[in-house]
């Protein structure tokens, strides 16, 4: 592993945080499981390595790590069970956890944080709730020894909220090799760990690079994307807001808590086949009163379609005066099909608009499902198409 010798002494650095990026075959994940077994030995550390989910540690993550015990020829000095190795001379020990429930539904229940002194959070990017890694992270908090916290992951769209939090809010590039602000930055690829690999492998990323420079860019060389692999709408652009003067009403979808209240303003073109797409509101934990208030201040008495599971909230803002009513629902699978029969035009300034967009993918595409997740104001628009698509005769501000 000579030439990944700059993985092995950053992970050395004095920080908290090491964030390593990188494509396929670039030998991160092999490294900091080679330095995870050689910290073991010094006393008083507990690791927890994760990952999203974790049906079967002792099958997949746990066979890994014994590899790089054997081939560091240290088997007399750990105990290697299902679901944790532990370093007989020291003490210390690396358990293994999943994030999510074997259901996918809900977070673990991680009862091992006290004391951990190391978290490896593995194949970091398929961890999208950031309140999830503050958690983890603030309880790492062990006196009288470095505490790191170490996200191995090939990149993902610039969207997500490690790209956000290490990348663009602290003003580093990707790419960048170093040290700012307590966080070591690692970015190799499969060209600094050439000498490890399969040449049929090597073939396969020449071909890659050959056919489908993109691809090989995401994928074999780790850089961030401006747009998410599958996406669902792949025929939408930036552009005026009904150019054409055509009628105008809303889509509507709630959120409160967690997710945000959505508003936006659509004007279909079905001789054109477009949809204008302009954004209002997108904005978590507003109350009626106060929802109420932007919406006339914002669309004044414009028909607004929302969302149908919410019958108290919607009779609550027509009592305020919102012109506003509940969709016939279809499935998503038919509302979105319809709106892939159009080119999307997105108002330049919504924002949240083109993030959805941009980040709005299939699980299955065969099977038309998708990630629910970069979907509110999609929704919305979702509602609002649905309805005069399938009321075509309807007005403006036509109320049941």
């Amino acid at each position: 592993m000579e030439k990944q010798n700059k993985i092995w002494d950053a992970l050395g650095n004095n920080t908290r945080f090491f964030i390593l990026t990188g494509g396929r075959g670039s030998g991160k994940s092999f490294e900091v499981g080679r330095f995870t077994s050689l910290l073991s030995f010094e006393p008083n550390h507990k690791i927890l390595f994760t990952r999203q989910t974790m049906t079967s540690a002792h099958l997949s993550i746990v066979p890994e790590f014994q590899e790089k015990i054997d081939l560091l020829e240290l088997n007399d000095y750990f105990e290697v069970s299902r679901n944790e190795i532990k370093n007989t001379l020291s003490d210390s020990e690396i358990i293994f956890k999943g994030l999510k429930t074997s259901s996918g539904d809900q977070t673990a229940n991680l009862k091992s944080l006290q004391g951990v002194t190391t978290w490896i959070l593995d194949e970091a990017e398929e961890l999208t709730d950031e309140t999830i890694f503050d958690k983890i992270n603030l309880s790492l908090r062990t006196k009288g020894v470095q505490n790191r916290v170490i996200l191995i992951l090939n990149p993902a769209t610039k969207e997500h909220w490690i790209y956000k939090r290490f990348f663009e809010q602290s003003g580093v590039t990707a790419g960048f090799n170093g040290v700012k602000d307590n966080v070591t930055y690692i970015h190799t690829t499969y060209l600094n760990n050439v000498d490890n690999l399969d040449e049929s492998f090597l073939n396969e990323v020449a071909r890659i690079k050959k056919n489908n420079i993109k691809k090989y860019n995401s994928v074999i060389l780790g850089a961030w994307l401006d747009k998410a692999e599958g996406v669902v709408f792949d025929k939408w652009t930036y552009g005026a807001f009904n150019p054409d003067g055509l009628q105008t009403s809303c889509g509507m979808d709630f959120g409160f808590s967690v997710d945000p209240d959505t508003l936006t303003e659509v004007a279909i073109d079905k001789t054109k086949k477009k949809i204008y797409v302009k954004e209002h509101l997108y904005r978590k934990g507003i109350k009626s009163h106060e929802l109420a208030t932007i919406i006339l201040d914002r669309v004044q008495n414009k028909l607004i379609i929302a969302d149908s599971a919410e019958p108290r909230l919607i009779s609550d803002l027509q009592s305020l005066g919102v012109n506003i009513q509940a969709v016939k629902k279809g499935t998503i699978e038919s509302g979105i099909s319809r709106m892939q029969d159009y080119e999307i035009i997105v108002e330049p300034n919504s924002n949240n608009i083109a993030k959805e967009m941009n980040n709005y993918v299939y699980t299955d595409k065969k099977s038309n499902l998708y990630v629910d997740d970069f979907n509110h104001a999609i929704d919305g628009i979702r509602y609002n198409v649905i309805f005069h698509l399938d009321n075509p005769n309807k007005g403006n501000y036509y109320v049941y």
